[in-house]
């Protein structure tokens, strides 16, 4: 591995950090001056990792992380300063450095800064240059592959689609990629919320208005249907339509004609509808909320979106994806998610699916202080509550508890969880000896002795242990 860089006009500073990496057994080269650093860049030399002072005689930190992400993008840069101020964080940050380190810091939580820089950088190293090409949808989950293979089936068709799926699963994504891969992919794709649209105006906005068709109508109108002509027209949330106009779509479904609010003369249209819900329309069927024709009518081709607690290994590449998208729009350097954080985030249940992840990865974006982004990083909110059991491996699920209690309870993590551990296996063992204390003691290999004292250590006053005299 290539050495760090120190890079400080500070002796001693430089001095400080030699001997901590040097105790690490992590090589380094130490520079006093930004230029000197920046000649060993131009003459092809390249650092693991640099962490330089931000304030310097001559070029500053500053230059010198420019200079570094102009020609090296990939090396993590810590800045440091006894400057503690506001600009100066901000100024580093927006240069794309790893991290920010003010004067004076501890020694041991600078080294482990330098780790986390190095497993980046590492990480940077190992990990191949994808497409630039932005997928329309990402998922590698078996039930997001059958979505893909529909997709892919439905490629030549003009077949009625209903979508179904939570709020914040991507229906409208698919429902672009059906029309992006149709053979009226060169034809407008045109979608409409039916939800979010006052039962007094949709009719008009789905099928336009005449001149004088009510008040306020001062010029003719096309509505939805025909600006999607040759199209795709996309009906997200139909299972809030009103009845009557429940009624005029499925006479559009039925015929292909249909009437602007107030016209006399019938409209031809030449459409694909693409529907989508939430709501289990069979159920809204049978409670007469939705007319049975209609369902039948939209219901061809059924797709089904999965919840993203359904595809949970999907979550480590969106994150990965949001973040980049995040970066990009922000112009600023991408985060990246530990392995850590990556596992916690991929046991959360996200209620708000899809659209919540990228929401939280932008947060990040904006918010995390460093680079690398912990599972103390994350929102609050998301480190609230427990990580409910998602997988076989009790191992993992120690894991993701010692990380959700890392960042929220730091200082009770081995004395909570040790007493945890221990009064399980006491009570496992307990309740498959019928509450004998030595055969239970037995079963876990230790002594009656230690099994007397940990019982009363840990409070379990619920244990049955009386028959035990004599045995």
């Amino acid at each position: 591995m290539k050495p760090v860089w120190i890079i400080d006009d500070d002796r001693s500073i430089r001095w400080v950090f030699e001997k901590a990496l040097a105790r690490e057994g992590v090589s380094y080269r130490s520079f006093g001056a930004a230029n000197e650093a920046m000649a060993a860049l131009d003459s092809g030399e390249a650092p693991q990792v640099v962490v330089s002072d931000i304030r310097m005689p001559g070029q500053s930190g500053l230059d010198l992380l420019r200079h570094i992400k102009a020609h090296y993008p990939d090396i993590p840069t810590i800045i440091m300063t006894a400057y503690s101020d506001l600009e100066s964080a901000v100024a580093a940050f927006q240069g794309g450095a790893f991290e920010y380190l003010p004067k004076p810091f501890d020694v041991d939580q600078a080294v482990d800064l330098v780790r986390r820089a190095l497993e980046q950088s590492a990480q940077e190293e190992a990990v191949p240059e994808t497409s630039s090409i932005t997928p329309e949808i990402l998922g590698k989950a078996p039930a997001m592959q059958e979505v893909f293979r529909a997709i892919g089936r439905l490629s030549q068709s003009h077949a009625t689609v209903m979508v179904n799926g939570e709020s914040g699963c991507g229906k409208e994504l698919v429902a672009r990629a059906l029309h992006r891969h149709s053979p009226r992919k060169d034809a407008p794709f045109i979608a409409i919320n039916t939800a979010a649209i006052p039962r007094d105006l949709l009719e008009s906005e789905l099928f336009g208005h005449e001149r004088g068709a009510f008040t306020g109508a001062t010029a003719q109108r096309r509505g939805r249907f025909e600006q999607a002509e040759g199209g795709t027209l996309f009906l997200d949330e139909i299972g809030d339509m009103p009845a009557e106009l429940q009624t005029r779509l499925l006479r559009v479904l039925s015929d292909g004609n249909f009437y602007r609010v107030g016209g006399q003369q019938p409209v031809k249209a030449n459409v694909r509808v693409i529907a989508a819900t939430h709501q289990n329309l069979e159920q809204r069927v049978k409670d007469g909320l939705f007319r049975e024709d209609l369902f039948h009518r939209l219901n061809v081709i059924r797709l089904r979106l999965p919840p993203l607690r359904e595809r949970r290994e999907d979550i480590p590449l969106l994150a990965r994806h949001f973040l980049q998208k995040s970066a990009q729009e922000l112009g600023v350097e991408p985060k990246r998610l530990s392995e850590a954080a990556l596992k916690y985030l991929a046991a959360l249940d996200f209620p708000g699916n899809v659209r919540q992840l990228e929401n939280v990865c932008h947060w990040l974006t904006v918010m995390a202080a460093g680079q690398v982004v912990e599972v103390a990083d994350l929102p609050s909110e998301l480190r609230e509550h427990p990580i409910r059991e998602v997988s076989s491996d009790w191992m993992e699920v120690l894991a993701h508890e010692a990380d959700r209690m890392i960042s929220t309870q730091p200082g009770q993590v081995f004395d909570h969880l040790t007493r945890e551990f221990e009064s399980t296996l006491i009570r496992r063992a307990l309740n498959a000896s019928g509450g004998r204390r030595i055969e239970a003691a037995q079963i876990l290999g230790i002594g009656r002795n230690t099994i007397t004292r940990k019982i009363q250590e840990l409070g379990l006053k619920d244990v049955r242990g009386g028959d035990d005299v004599g045995q």
